[in-house]
């Protein structure tokens, strides 16, 4: 047995264990001059440090603000090449229809993706994982998506799962785009060839679908979602990025656990996840990058909808390797508190990849926590450009 008694810790401020709504997600638990007992990577105890119990070893944190690690619940990691020509085509005013004609947008990703090998995406997705651990996150989501052939796929999440051990990975087999020809037989070799190899490999826990006019309609999104509950994967959905076609009714209906993105969403869709338990995982780093109007994170959280952050990280749309920084937009561009984004970047955003064990400082939980530079908390969301986290913690062990 190992155990670590965590002390000098100015500021210990969590939620609450499990998915937080509505005003419960602004209603932080705040300890001053607190300790924290890590035992065989799980939290054993939490409370005043005048309170704590004895350890076999401490360690003392120098006087500093601790909150829970973050996860990220929406990163597309693992891609090769990149989309510079795009960024700078776009910003000069060039359609995404030319770039597409011109070879770039999405498909030139999708080409380099797929010429890539196992080795040569996790060589690439490494350093990206370690800025985004460098930011706070102990657990991150990475989806597939960028292949379109089924063997660029698998090869995505066998790169996925090559890392897992190193950065704590949740592999989601992403359908992302349609192919321009044989589109009826490319959703019918997913659904009889893809999903059932991937289920049965292992190789990712959930089936995400792009449900946009330019991606895949409601119909398809269904059929594929059919196949991924029949083979046991749970189910996610990018919607309403751009227009409202009926995707985030259908994953509520379904029992999704996420909707994400969101930037087109009006009452009708707010409504449906704030009676349903899918989360509302909003990307601000997109709504920076591409000028889109932010989601509307205050009206879901008003309406008592669960609501998530995540980076979105990805070459095209939103090159953001920080979760810190998605939640100092989320203030800023969605609209919510400091405290409703600590939530949205902890407990919700675990609940958003289906875990229960992480997230919250408590008797029980994974001991993730990071240790800011500062001894205010609130430096987490308040900080732009500089690193407010001084040092991260998975199971109890410096990262």
């Amino acid at each position: 047995m190992t155990e670590t008694l965590y002390t000098n810790i100015t500021q210990l401020v969590t939620a609450r264990p499990g998915p937080q709504r509505g005003a419960a997600m602004r209603d932080l638990q705040v300890i001053p001059d607190a300790a924290l007992l890590v035992r065989d990577g799980v939290i054993a105890w939490v409370g005043e440090r005048t309170a704590a119990p004895t350890a076999a070893r401490t360690h003392d944190l120098g006087g500093v603000a601790v909150v829970p690690g973050l996860t990220d619940p929406h990163t597309h990691a693992v891609w090769a090449g990149d989309r510079l020509a795009d960024f700078e085509a776009r910003i000069s005013g060039v359609p995404y229809e030319e770039m597409l004609a011109r070879g770039g947008g999405i498909r030139s990703t999708m080409r380099a993706t797929a010429a890539a090998s196992v080795e040569d995406l996790i060589a690439l997705a490494r350093p990206r994982l370690q800025a985004l651990r460098a930011s706070g996150v102990t657990t991150a989501e990475v989806k597939s998506g960028y292949g379109l052939d089924f063997g660029a796929e698998r090869r995505m999440l066998a790169a996925v799962r090559a890392l897992q051990p190193e950065f704590g990975l949740v592999p989601t087999l992403l359908i992302h785009v349609p192919p321009t020809e044989a589109r009826a037989e490319y959703v019918q070799g997913v659904c009889e060839d893809l999903i059932p190899q991937v289920a049965r490999e292992g190789l990712a826990g959930a089936v995400d679908v792009f449900c946009e006019k330019e991606a895949f309609t409601v119909a398809e999104t269904r059929r594929i979602f059919t196949a991924a509950r029949a083979h046991g994967l749970h189910l996610k959905l990018h919607a309403d990025q751009f227009q409202t076609l009926g995707g985030t009714e259908l994953a509520c209906e379904l029992g999704a656990l996420s909707v994400d993105h969101l930037e087109a969403s009006g009452a009708a869709q707010v409504a449906a996840l704030a009676a349903s338990d899918t989360v509302a995982t909003v990307l601000p780093g997109v709504t920076l990058h591409l000028g889109l109007p932010a989601a509307p994170g205050r009206a879901l959280i008003d309406a008592g909808a669960l609501l998530a952050v995540g980076t979105d990280l990805n070459p095209g749309s939103s090159p953001l390797f920080s979760a810190q920084l998605a939640l100092a937009l989320a203030v800023r561009l969605n609209g919510l508190t400091p405290a409703e984004a600590l939530t949205a970047g902890t407990v919700n955003a675990a609940h958003a990849l289906g875990l229960t064990d992480r997230g919250a400082l408590a008797p029980g939980q994974r001991a993730d926590f990071l240790a800011l530079h500062s001894a205010d908390w609130r430096d987490l969301t308040y900080t732009l450009g500089g690193n407010p986290v001084r040092d991260v913690f998975t199971g109890g062990t410096p990262a």
